[in-house]
């Protein structure tokens, strides 16, 4: 039995990746913060989910006990996030809302990481760790530096673990995505349209997060086993410099 973690299991890329990683044979222990959850869309794969949240240790911890009472773990996607819940000049940002997107985005994803990175490696066998991060890693948005700072983070994670685990088998990659359509950017979907319309992204079309769930499965799969602490950036050409 295979058996992947996945926060932010509930949302666009997280349940994306769910789904994916389920029907290619993985027992999937995911963690969301909907206490009522539908999860119709999960029939006939074995998903276990329970609610909480990231940033607190003793909500990671069930997440960890849970999965590790599955059998094995195998994979270890890093998915959830949050962004700001008001969009403020960098000059403006408040603790509060610092505390609050790096709480979950940057220091839930490293103690994660770190307790099933030591699964791991007591387990002896391998592994993949996946976390998705976003071209806010290396995109500067002054209203949202919270989220950009956190997201940073994420990619400097990957590295450091990417490193310490080489010599035990384990790989640990990141997923930039650009501009996706999930809860996150439904708020602001007008705004990407138009750009997207206006050339921003040369592929011409909103990335979906079933676009990101393939990349996650290839992560897992061994198709890229040997890639270990590298970023993989899925956003339609967006980066491209052009002239």
């Amino acid at each position: 039995m295979k058996i992947a973690i996945i926060t932010g299991v509930l949302g666009g890329i997280g349940k994306a990746s769910a789904l994916a990683l389920g029907k290619n044979g993985y027992t999937v222990v995911g963690m969301g913060r909907s206490e009522q959850p539908d999860l119709s869309d999960f029939n006939g794969l074995d998903v276990t989910y329970l609610s909480g949240d990231i940033s607190s240790a003793e909500d990671r911890k069930r997440l960890f006990d849970a999965a590790v009472a599955k059998g094995e773990i195998a994979v270890l996607v890093n998915v959830a996030g949050v962004a700001p819940k008001v969009r403020r000049d960098v000059l403006e940002m408040t603790e509060e809302s610092y505390d609050f997107v790096m709480g979950i985005n940057t220091k839930g994803t490293l103690f994660l990481t770190q307790a099933v990175a030591n699964e791991m490696v007591k387990q002896g066998k391998g592994g993949s760790i996946v976390n998705i991060s976003s071209c806010s890693a290396y995109t500067s948005s002054t209203s949202r530096g919270e989220y950009c700072i956190s997201k940073a983070g994420v990619s400097m994670i990957t590295k450091l673990f990417a490193d310490r685990l080489a010599s035990e088998g384990i790989i640990v990659n990141e997923i930039c995505p650009g501009i996706i359509a999930t809860g996150m950017t439904a708020a602001v979907k007008e705004k990407y349209d138009n750009l997207i319309a206006g050339g921003l992204i040369p592929l011409g079309r909103w990335g979906q997060p079933e676009d990101v769930a393939k990349a996650v499965v290839a992560l897992c799969d061994g198709t890229f086993g040997y890639t270990t602490g590298q970023s993989f950036i899925l956003d339609g050409g967006m980066h491209i410099r052009k002239l």
